[in-house]
């Protein structure tokens, strides 16, 4: 494929703001779901341990088809892939609908692996906002597509609260004014203005390095290190929150306000996120995010009130929207344009998988490793520290190495 063309702001200023569209109408979706999947699960699952599944599943999804939509959309355009993705999502939503409603945990992890197809695909906005952009443009670029989750930080919670109770069954409502607002948002896809993918001959296609060679880049390598890490941890306390909170004698609203609080720190850094890292570089703002996030550890063992459910949520949220911006932009700076797919697939295939992880060993950390839930809590917190501390000294060796011999 040929990815040579002229980089016109213009049209990726245009590009972005249908991406932030986008990523505030549908990923709404996204929102709901992690607000009430571990609720859902824990009312299904025949083993508390298995609380969190559904969202482990909704992960497992995104990290499953990664690789495989990233080449698709290389072939095929970002439009088709988005499209694909986005009617997953749809699909999956309709089916957890039906899961909750007939009491079956098993459809509701169907569901939920369905849902992933979107995560996957809304992942792939940020790279898509740097297609038609300079080099200048590109981190805000990225964070902007970013902010656009900020809407869905407010409407989601509080879509979930609207829902919640509709049925007789708990959550029905929820899951199918998900798959309304996936169907209504699809149609944004219409007006991106991206490259056309076209067929490179065998004379002109560059030789592909391997995943081990691509993974042996310094820059590629910090780049999905760190991402993973960031992602991942937000994951793991996110995803233990409502149940933390719900166990700790306070409300499901209350739960729903603490994650609205969460997301909308995940996003509303956006605004500026780009302008820091054009300003500082990737790699301090890299840095500052892991700081963070274990600034917000250290306020989640330091007690279960209210407040310090609220605070370590959002600082959770800004270190990862430092840590994982930066990530992605340096990501992006990292690789010809012949090796996007390739790459961006790879990233995404390995930061959910880590995110896979995380959310499965959320709910065993939450329900089976303590003997109440103010221990589950800490054990959650405590378990970040090891993962800091790799993706520090991964930041660290990077920082270190001359900048000619980085990529």
């Amino acid at each position: 494929m040929n990815d040579s063309y002229v980089i016109d702001d213009r049209k990726a200023r245009r590009n972005v703001a249908v991406l932030v569209a986008a990523q505030a109408i549908i990923g709404s979706q996204v929102t709901m779901v992690f607000v009430i999947g571990g609720l859902a699960g824990q009312m299904l699952a025949p083993n508390p341990c298995l609380a969190t599944l559904p969202i482990s599943m909704v992960v497992f999804g995104s990290m499953s088809t990664a690789p495989w939509l990233s080449p698709f959309m290389q072939r095929h355009g970002r439009v088709p892939g988005f499209t694909l993705g986005a009617t997953g999502g749809l699909i999956g939503s309709a089916v957890a609908a039906l899961a909750v409603a007939t009491g079956n945990f098993w459809l509701l992890l169907v569901g939920s692996y369905l849902t992933g197809t979107y995560m996957s695909a809304q992942g792939f906005y940020r790279f898509a906002a740097t297609d038609t952009a300079s080099d200048a443009f590109r981190p805000k670029a990225i964070s902007w597509v970013m902010a656009g989750g900020l809407l869905s930080a407010l409407v989601g919670p509080q879509l979930v609260k609207v829902t919640e109770n509709l049925t007789a069954a708990p959550f029905v409502g929820t899951y199918l004014a998900g798959a309304a607002i996936t169907a209504a948002g699809m149609f944004l896809f219409l007006l991106l203005d991206l490259p056309k993918p076209r067929p490179m001959t065998r004379m002109e296609a560059p030789v592909a390095r391997s995943v081990g060679e691509l993974l042996r880049t310094p820059a590629i390598a910090v780049s999905v290190i760190v991402g993973a890490v960031s992602y991942a941890l937000m994951n793991l306390v996110m995803t233990s929150t409502p149940l933390a909170v719900v166990g700790c004698g306070y409300t499901q609203g209350n739960a729903a306000d603490i994650v609205s609080a969460h997301v909308l720190a995940m996003y509303a850094p956006s605004f500026v996120t780009g302008h820091v890292i054009a300003r500082f570089g990737a790699v301090r703002v890299m840095a500052t995010g892991l700081a963070i996030l274990a600034a917000a550890g250290g306020v989640g063992l330091a007690g279960v009130e209210l407040t310090n459910f609220f605070v370590a949520l959002v600082l959770l949220g800004v270190g990862w929207n430092f840590g994982f911006i930066g990530a992605t932009t340096l990501l992006t700076a990292s690789y010809p344009p012949h090796e996007r797919g390739r790459v961006q697939g790879m990233n995404d295939m390995i930061v959910f998988g880590a995110v896979t992880i995380a959310s499965l060993a959320s709910g065993g950390l939450m329900n089976c490793s303590g003997g109440n839930t103010v221990q589950g809590w800490s054990a959650v917190n405590i378990a970040m520290v090891p993962f800091l501390a790799l993706a520090g000294a991964a930041l660290i060796w990077l920082a270190m190495r001359p900048k000619g011999i980085r990529g």
